[in-house]
């Protein structure tokens, strides 16, 4: 049975390691439902966050060989209730002269943000949860969605710990 994973993968900020990461995915043959990344608070690391249905153990295989790209220095599977996961959402919606009004009561229901308006449309910016995304364009959907543009899900631990600082302090004591 696959169940969706949420894996953190930090890497070095190299070129071309996005490429490999993405590639052991592809010729495993999952399905990437989200892949975010982005620099960390060390510029030298950038942490992946990548969102795939998966059994267990073709996903520990993969984990497995992805710990064998040198680049890839540490990779931790999310627990949902143990992480703070969030996806952004750019969405352009219809709003004539009659629909403004309601338009924006949803946007403050979702305490969302309008971004842009012209006469016949607001673009809308909004963050949260799969679900919480989903419901908010379900509401905005009989008013006519133009445009949708989602960021992939990005997501990290609760808590004080920081797998980011105890890889930056073993690569100094490497380096050193």
């Amino acid at each position: 049975m696959n169940t969706r994973h949420t894996l953190s993968v930090l890497v070095e900020n190299k070129p071309g390691v996005l490429t490999r990461v993405a590639a052991l995915f592809a010729r495993r043959a999952f399905n990437i439902h989200s892949l975010a990344v982005g620099e960390t608070e060390d510029p030298q690391l950038s942490r992946i966050t990548v969102v795939v249905d998966a059994a267990e153990r073709p996903l520990e295989q993969v984990t497995k060989q992805l710990n064998k790209l040198v680049n890839v220095l540490k990779i931790v599977e999310l627990e949902p209730e143990s992480t703070v996961e969030r996806q952004l959402l750019l969405v352009k919606v219809s709003a004539s002269d009659s629909t403004r009004a309601n338009v924006l009561q949803v946007v403050d229901l979702f305490r969302a943000h309008v971004v842009d308006v012209v006469p016949d449309t607001v673009t809308i910016e909004a963050t949260g949860s799969e679900s919480k995304v989903r419901a908010f364009l379900s509401a905005l959907e009989p008013y006519g969605i133009r445009e949708i543009v989602q960021s992939g899900a990005v997501a990290i631990g609760r808590g004080s710990r920081s797998l980011s600082e105890r890889v930056s302090a073993e690569l100094s004591l490497l380096r050193a």
